[in-house]
């Protein structure tokens, strides 16, 4: 393989297999910064978008997925001031909307997106936080503004970004509960909340008044949209707030109107698709790294590891969901 060039896991078609093939290596443009590749994580979503089944993150095929990612800063381009060659960063970085992912040995990335990776985690443990964590905190902080002492509920805690949320929420000093199915409520046992089985919930009334004494929620915070987002209407607070990072149906809003509360959504890719707001996404992970410094975040990998020649298995542990932690792809053989 030439300098000029790099292998890459290409997907040619929706729901191909990936190959692994040569193609031209990018440079650090104005604003960029050129990473080689060390850890990149696969998110339910990496999925969706290779199956051509997320019609709200399109990405021009053939094409490099992967939304996460983690490396080395090989260089910089012009007017770049924040980041030097051998920096380790990580960031929510391409795979969507014509942007390289990081199924690829290197890419060149907007710098406004990047944060110096956490100095006590892996690089393998650092790329499974962006997209998970970027979407938790525009919820919990940009929008609901979170705040000690008050209660925040997560609808589906056991997904990697109701995890987020839950670590993010107790981080800001909220009372936390989740909900989770009975065969999963030992997944969240060492966050130290109070875990809520999923079937309770389909009775908020009765789950407000148990968990409550029938005031609400502060915040609720739903993972999954649909009927979920339907029960958070009815397990917020009077003047609480609602966020989901799935609002995409259509819902009744008297509950929440009833109860003066308020809604928002959460759209992450937006800056990836739009170029609005990517420094935002760099400012959030760079809390992000402060609160694994600080011991406040716990990531679970799956054992198994996988690189650029075996991408496919590791997208279908994921979309079976038999993975026991985040998946990673390690793009550097070994990777740590």
């Amino acid at each position: 393989m030439s300098p000029t060039t790099m292998k890459a896991a290409l997907l040619a078609a929706p729901n191909a297999p990936f190959t692994l093939t040569d193609v031209p290596r990018p440079y650090a443009g104005a604003g960029d910064v050129l990473v080689r590749i060390h850890a990149s994580a696969v998110n339910p979503l990496d999925t969706k978008i290779r199956r051509g089944a997320a019609g709200h993150a399109q990405h021009p095929l053939p094409a490099i997925l992967g939304i996460d990612t983690a490396g080395e800063v090989v260089e910089v381009g012009n007017g770049v001031t924040g980041f030097r060659p051998g920096d380790k960063v990580y960031g929510m970085t391409g795979g969507v909307g014509g942007v390289q992912g990081s199924l690829a040995e290197f890419a060149a990335v907007d710098a406004r997106l990047l944060a110096p990776a956490p100095s006590t985690l892996s690089l393998r443990e650092a790329a499974t936080l962006p997209l998970a964590f970027i979407t938790a905190w525009e919820g919990l902080v940009d929008r609901a503004r979170v705040q000690p002492g008050q209660t925040v509920l997560v609808l589906g805690g056991t997904g990697a970004v109701g995890q987020a949320a839950i670590q993010l929420a107790k981080a800001l000093g909220a009372a936390v509960f989740a909900t989770a199915g009975a065969s999963r409520h030992a997944m969240l046992n060492r966050f130290g909340i109070q875990i809520i089985d999923s079937a309770a919930a389909s009775d908020m009334k009765d789950l407000v008044a148990r968990y409550t004494g029938g005031r609400g929620f502060d915040v609720v915070y739903d993972t999954a949209g649909g009927e979920s987002l339907d029960r958070a209407f009815h397990a917020v607070a009077r003047f609480g707030h609602v966020v989901s990072a799935l609002g995409w149906g259509t819902h009744a809003l008297a509950p929440l109107s009833f109860r003066a509360a308020s809604y928002s959504g959460v759209f992450t890719l937006l800056p990836l698709l739009s170029g609005e707001g990517r420094a935002a996404h760099g400012q959030i992970l760079r809390e992000t790294s402060k609160l694994a410094e600080q011991g406040k975040i716990d990531v679970t990998l799956d054992a198994r590891r996988f690189t650029l020649a075996n991408v496919d298995a590791a997208h279908a542990l994921v979309e079976t969901r038999q993975a026991e932690g985040k998946v990673v792809v390690d793009i550097v053989e070994g990777a740590v």
